[in-house]
């Protein structure tokens, strides 16, 4: 990898908090239900030779309403911080391979990730 470019410190922490809130919804997603609605589910299929049953799920209670705000909350987050970062006036400084080589670099740069805090 090329030298880091010297990214101004407004765009190194809207990225690291891009990594966290992408963490944070990572997170609360797998503790969700499979369905945002409640909705029975639906048997799996037993296969026909090891007997084994694939597929199928368990009925889904849905959201509740405090989980359905906080799943939009960190959507939100993770929306408005990636704008913040491709928006940034910093990639007008850039051009062609330079700029993505240059995005590359600041997903990756230690200033930016999740635990630089």
């Amino acid at each position: 990898m090329a030298d880091l470019p010297p990214f101004p410190d407004d765009l190194l922490t809207a990225q690291q908090r891009l990594h966290e809130a992408r963490t944070a919804y990572a997170d609360l997603c797998r503790t969700l239900s499979w369905s945002v609605e409640p909705l029975p589910g639906w048997p799996g299929t037993k296969h026909p030779h090891t007997d084994e049953i694939t597929g199928g799920r368990e009925p889904s209670p849905g959201y509740t309403p405090e989980q359905a705000a906080e799943e939009q909350l960190l959507r939100d987050l993770v929306r408005d911080l990636a704008q913040q970062v491709y928006a940034h006036p910093f990639w007008a400084t850039l051009e062609g391979a330079a700029a993505v080589e240059a995005r590359t670099q600041l997903k990756h740069h230690p200033r930016a990730l999740p635990d630089a805090a």
